[in-house]
């Protein structure tokens, strides 16, 4: 039987492989996810500068609640507002390590209705 500690071990050997074929450019930043229990995270990221350009969380006191697939579309949408209010059209999505599923998914999918291109 796995254990919490062991899952996030996994989650974060996942993340490294992952990172080490994509990275974010300043003509196309990476979009990385992080989840939480309570909360969901999202990061429009310039890896070559190293800087955030854009960010938007559940835990921001707008009342969404990150727990839950709902929660993950409307940050998704903030997130891609955001992204495109700073002149940003394209991203490259970085799921962090987790499964395209559930919450990560519904991010993308609303990031995407929202004018982000990935």
């Amino acid at each position: 039987m796995a254990s919490r500690d062991s899952k996030d071990i996994i989650r974060r050997r996942i993340h490294k492989r992952i990172r080490r074929k994509l990275a974010g450019s300043e003509a196309r930043p990476r979009l990385a996810v992080f989840r939480s229990l309570k909360h969901i995270y999202a990061q429009v990221i310039d890896d070559g500068a190293g800087v955030t350009i854009a960010s938007a969380s559940s835990n921001e006191k707008d009342g969404v609640n990150g727990g839950n697939v709902a929660g993950a579309k409307a940050i998704g949408k903030l997130v891609a507002e955001r992204a495109k209010a700073k002149g940003i059209a394209a991203v490259v999505f970085d799921r962090g390590g987790y499964l395209y599923h559930g919450r990560v998914q519904a991010l993308a999918d609303a990031a995407r209705e929202a004018g982000l291109k990935f």
